[in-house]
């Protein structure tokens, strides 16, 4: 790997914080503050940003960052007894100098290993020794992959159980331009109508209202396809089941004080994770959730993809 080629900086970003800027050879980017393990930007090879974080967004510990990608663990949203989606995206993380081998080779590939233990308050509100180790690494044509490793490395013999997700918020122009693709007919649990069961009607998602739905049984491919910018971002995953997809619409932007009243036009949360059926680890278990990110030009037919090939290719 040529110093040329790709690189891995080491920098302070907002509030003095630290951060990890990898590029890739062609002009691409990602940023990753080692508070949250939170990757907050993903630039194209033009420069264009692909992520969204809020204006308001504070990068003020123990207050998690509004954007970018803030990871849910060991608990999404209020499924649980925690705070909401638990701890990993307010902790401090650690350069992870010398991971275990990966299965997926990232030579030649910008990339930055970081890791999370518990500490001894982490503990107190939830009492399992875990490892979570975290790549994010930035591929040839610029995808965004992002690999977690979480490994039971209690020595009482007791296993855990915990949800997860990757919170992704995708930057697009107007959300009412958007239209979400891969999750027709599938079944999904309404956090708007107190978890309830429905079945997704319909062609593709549209936004015209607040959306928080739990999707289940998703495939390993879903696109989101952004009709004004002609862009399609395609994810893939593995490991992560369900697939949240979130927008606040205006009444809740205007709740939240890290968040600006008219942002949720420009931002859209698609998010690869695993909820409905808890992972659980056995001492020694390790777990593995990944997913890579994409971003394509789009071609249009009469509104539709043409003719399906982006869920449908490689």
């Amino acid at each position: 790997m040529s110093a040329e080629r790709v690189s891995v900086e080491f920098s302070k970003g907002v509030n003095g914080l630290d951060k990890i800027i990898l590029r890739e050879t062609r002009g691409s980017s990602a940023e990753v503050y080692l508070y949250g393990g939170h990757v907050t930007s993903w630039k194209n090879e033009h420069g264009e940003e692909l992520l969204f974080v809020s204006s308001k967004a504070l990068f003020k510990p123990p207050k998690a960052i509004r954007g970018g990608i803030p990871i849910c663990f060991p608990q999404f949203s209020n499924h649980g007894l925690l705070e909401q989606h638990g701890f990993a995206r307010n902790r401090f993380w650690s350069i992870d100098s010398d991971p275990p081998p990966f299965p997926t080779n990232s030579a030649g590939k910008a990339h930055i290993d970081l890791i999370l233990r518990p500490s001894e308050e982490d503990m107190k509100i939830w009492p399992h020794s875990y490892e979570f180790r975290l790549r994010v690494a930035l591929g040839p044509g610029g995808d965004l992959l992002l690999t977690s490793r979480i490994r039971n490395t209690n020595t009482d013999g007791k296993p855990f159980t915990f949800t997860f997700a990757y919170h992704t918020y995708f930057s697009v122009s107007d959300i009412s331009e958007v239209r979400v693709e891969g999750l027709e007919t599938l079944d999904y649990l309404d956090n708007l109508q107190n978890k309830e069961r429905f079945t997704e009607q319909g062609d593709a998602i549209t936004f015209e209202t607040e959306v928080d739905k739990i999707y289940l049984s998703t495939p390993t491919k879903i696109a989101i396809l952004d009709h004004e910018k002609k862009r399609t971002f395609v994810i893939r995953k593995d490991g992560l089941p369900d697939a949240v997809v979130w927008n606040p619409w205006d009444k809740k932007a205007k709740a939240m004080a890290d968040f600006g009243d008219d942002e949720y036009k420009h931002m859209l949360c698609v998010e690869a994770a695993a909820i409905e059926k808890p992972i659980t680890l056995k001492p020694g278990e390790e777990w593995r959730g990944r997913q890579e990110l994409s971003a394509v030009p789009s071609s249009y037919c009469s509104g539709q993809l043409d003719p399906q090939r982006v869920l449908q290719g490689s």
